[in-house]
């Protein structure tokens, strides 16, 4: 019989009916030969395949045996397989049915269109590839890396239809065929090197499980570590944004136009200065001088007075030199701002910190700390020189167990003990990332049945109180603390006018619908309205282009 595309030769595989005679200790192996006889490895008491009473092991042992599982299937059965073959499938041998045509189903998967002729596939005694039924199979990673196709995870037992068709690669295709390679077949090294995953080298697992940490503190992956999902980015939640095409030497001009001569033209440098980011209005000051050779500042704090004109001043400064300019101003006169000390210091990122540190610095030729220092005690400062050291974790991970260990710690500190143990509390509340302070309320307020404002409450009082307190509600949702805020500074009679400047200017390019949305939902009335109803004039008129709109 022919091999199509592989024309049989002596002593070649695979073997012919007159060729590749058996001689002892040869191949295929014969009684007495390879492998070993009875006390070898497998044990056998005659040749390969295994006959009943070798290996595998009688009843009791894997397979089982005769009326034992699985059990035996006869011959010309499905997964009996034909008397012919090779070697031929006996009862209680390993079955293999539907070989064949899972060959088919392979080689046409990898060669497309391609159909297979019959003749591809000889049934002759001995012959190669073996007959349906025959065993061993040829060699073949199947779908669970098992070394036999079609070997399923439940029982092992093959499907009806033979193999699943594998995916195909590039010289992967049937030995024999004209133009094709077997890799790794007959000597020759294979030309596709074992792929991660896919029967050769297992796919290595990053992270699991024994790849370092990201996080430290948490393990790699388990452990009662669990991921925070970040906020959602529901996109710019700012009212201010870049005006397109904006020009400052044109921007320049138009303000000049409007301080020049009898008078000042208010309107138009609420439009300008409304309809601009921070961005675009801070090079103004460079731009009006190049032009004009004076300082915007003075000729616009000449020209206007009031509110109005301290709202004005507070737009032309970067976001950080404004920060630095409100606290020096919080501990410079008689009685100390604490509670925009707390406001800016709480919200604020490691990065804008450490800059508001550096602009201070230079600015008023003293840190920040220093000043902190002279102008607060006891535990209230110590609380303010934490945060102002830029230093609080802002991973985003969070550690539940870890959590669960600081509500523990927080509750052991306060409700649970004689007195309070008020550096526990600044320890936890300065250092860790919001995120995970977040999950500590939560756990708190699960384990003893009181929310960590309340509990703040009864242990503190004074600045202390006010200034954990205030941490604590930024930590918990920031629109909502600076809604509160504003609330407080336009309640009763008078307004705080500082306070509502700096919150109007510093959050209108970053979360100023947010706040409005709390301020509706928490007031019954809208952010817009409350300004309209507690300003006036020119002041009001930009203050509502900041707010950007009635809810």
């Amino acid at each position: 019989m022919s091999y199509p595309g592989y024309p049989p030769q002596a002593g070649t595989y695979p073997p012919q009916p007159g060729f590749y005679p058996s001689q002892p200790a040869g191949y295929p192996p014969q009684p007495g030969a390879y492998p070993p006889q009875a006390g070898g490895y497998p044990p056998q008491p005659s040749g390969y395949p295994p006959q009943p009473g070798a290996y595998p092991p009688q009843s009791g042992g894997y397979p089982p045996q005769a009326g034992a599982y699985p059990p035996p299937l006869p011959t010309g059965t499905w997964g009996g397989g034909p008397s012919g073959g090779y070697p031929s499938t006996a009862p209680g041998s390993f079955p293999n049915p539907g070989y064949n045509a899972g060959m088919v189903n392979q080689i046409s998967a990898g060669m497309g269109a391609f159909t297979p002729n019959p003749s591809m596939f000889p049934q002759a005694p001995g012959g190669y590839p073996p007959a349906p039924g025959g065993y061993p199979p040829a060699p073949h990673v199947g779908g669970n890396g098992a070394l036999y196709p079609n070997l399923q995870s439940c029982g092992l037992y093959p499907q009806p239809g033979g193999t699943m068709p594998q995916q195909q690669y590039p010289g992967m295709g049937y030995p024999g065929q004209p133009g094709q390679t077997m890799p790794g077949y007959p000597q020759a090294p294979s030309p596709n090197p074992p792929m991660p995953g896919f029967g050769g080298a297992p796919a290595p697992m990053p992270g699991y499980p024994k790849a370092p940490s990201p996080n430290p503190s948490m393990p790699a992956y388990g452990g009662g570590a669990m991921p925070v999902v970040s906020p959602v980015n529901r996109g710019f939640r700012g009212t201010i944004k870049d005006f397109p095409g904006a020009d400052p030497l044109k921007d320049v001009e138009v303000l000049r136009k409007a301080m020049k001569g009898f008078g000042t033209d208010e309107q138009a440098i609420i439009d300008l200065l409304g309809s601009r980011s921070n961005k675009q209005r801070v090079p103004l000051l460079r731009a009006y001088k190049t032009s004009y050779g004076k300082d915007l500042i003075k000729d616009l704090h000449s020209e206007l007075s009031g509110d109005f004109r301290n709202l004005v001043m507070a737009m032309l400064k970067s976001p950080t030199e404004f920060d630095a300019s409100e606290l020096h101003s919080a501990m410079k006169a008689t009685g100390t701002d604490e509670a925009c000390l707390i406001e800016i210091l709480s919200s604020r990122s490691n990065a804008e910190i450490r800059e508001i540190n550096r602009i201070y610095k230079e600015t008023y030729k003293k840190s920040l700390e220093d000043a902190i220092k002279n102008d607060t005690s006891g535990h209230f400062r110590r609380l303010l020189i934490s945060l102002a050291q830029g230093n609080r974790d802002e991973r985003e991970n969070v550690d539940v167990s870890l959590a669960k260990q600081d509500a523990q710690a927080l509750y052991a500190a306060g409700e649970n003990k004689l007195g309070t143990d008020e550096s526990k509390f600044n320890a936890i509340l300065c250092a860790r990332s919001k995120p995970h302070l977040r999950t500590v309320f939560y756990e708190y307020q699960k384990m003893c049945g009181r929310d960590i404002e309340s509990s703040i409450s009864r242990e503190m009082s004074g600045d202390l109180e006010s200034g954990m307190l205030a941490v604590v509600k930024c930590i918990k949702n920031t629109p909502g603390y600076f809604a509160w805020r504003l609330y407080k500074s336009m309640k009763g009679v008078g307004t705080k006018d500082r306070t509502l400047i700096r919150i109007m200017v510093s959050r209108s390019e970053i979360d100023m619908l947010d706040i409005r949305q709390e301020y509706v939902k928490n007031y019954g009335k809208s952010l817009y309205t409350h300004i309209h109803g507690d300003t006036s004039g020119d002041y009001r008129k930009l203050l509502i282009k900041l707010c950007g709109g009635n809810d």
